[in-house]
């Protein structure tokens, strides 16, 4: 049985009618369309939802109808995050009572907070709600990265159950994979970055590709665990160019695996990914790419 939180959560939108109200009916769609694809669990009311403008009615709503077309074949994670520590509170409090089976929590953005705000503002939030609590790391929108000590900090807090990782940063990504205990997830925030992740102990994706190719997602993280990329001496393969690819197989070596990069032909600069990711299966070299890098390929230029 698979593992709460772990494959592929799709970061649901949040379908609106012309006049500006939210869509019941397609979000039940929506959410259907995902559980048909194979999806893992979905994700309502996060940041890709346009969770900023809706009202505390309608977040509860949308959560409430992504739960009922559920049905409990797959779990829900509802997004209840911002920067007041007591609404953020509060909306957890909402989102249990709607039915959510576990909660994204977005660091505070904005106002900065230090690792001890984060630690005390997450562990308000935790004691609001019975509720697992998956952090969410997005520095780039929020203006506040949690380093890997901080989440490791954060991992010890009861029901602090993993982290979505979206720094981009595949050193931090592999030092919070070192830091914090075996059962704590780490997902990663970033459609592109999912493999590589999954490579050096990531347990999945919160992806947002998924919205429009859910079973494509699918099979790529699938092909990725079953691929045997999460055991010391499996193959790793990087399909993007750049300095990722380097620091993912420097990680990979470190910790023990055979770390192997996949380069774009000889003309094509290495900071600069190829027109066709897919394409890049044709250029390996002293190796043979696996499924999971081939889907990357393809999905990483929709």
């Amino acid at each position: 049985m698979r593992q709460a939180w772990t494959g592929v959560g799709t970061a649901l939108i949040t379908p609106f009618t012309r006049d500006g109200a939210v869509d019941d009916a397609a979000v039940r769609r929506l959410a259907r369309r995902q559980i048909e694809a194979g999806v893992h669990f979905l994700v309502p009311c996060g940041t890709t939802g346009e969770t900023p403008t809706l009202s505390d009615a309608e977040k509860r709503r949308v959560v409430e109808l992504v739960v009922e077309e559920a049905a409990g074949r797959v779990p829900v994670l509802a997004g209840a995050g911002g920067y007041d520590t007591r609404e953020v509170a509060h909306a957890a409090k909402e989102m249990e009572k709607a039915g959510a089976t576990g909660l994204l929590s977005v660091t505070p953005y904005y106002n900065k907070p230090t690792p001890e705000g984060l630690f005390q503002h997450f562990s308000a939030v935790a004691d609001a709600t019975r509720l697992p609590i998956v952090l969410y790391n997005v520095p780039g929108r929020t203006g506040c990265n949690m380093d890997a000590a901080t989440i490791a900090r954060l991992a010890t807090i009861p029901h602090v159950v993993g982290v979505k990782e979206a720094s981009g940063n595949i050193q931090q990504m592999a030092e919070v994979v070192r830091a914090v205990p075996p059962d704590f997830l780490v997902l990663s925030g970033d459609d592109a970055i999912t493999v590589p992740l999954m490579a050096i102990g990531g347990r999945g994706i919160v992806s947002v590709a998924s919205n429009e190719i859910p079973a494509e997602m699918v099979e790529m993280v699938e092909a990725a665990e079953r691929d045997g990329q999460l055991e010391p001496g499996g193959t790793i393969i990087e399909a993007t160019a750049g300095n990722t690819g380097l620091g993912l197989a420097l990680v990979a070596a470190a910790k023990g695996y055979r770390a192997a990069i996949v380069q774009p032909p000889e003309r094509a600069r290495v900071d600069q990914p190829p027109r066709r990711l897919a394409l890049l299966a044709k250029h390996c070299h002293h190796l043979n790419a696996k499924p999971a890098t081939q889907l990357l390929g393809r999905l990483v230029h929709l």
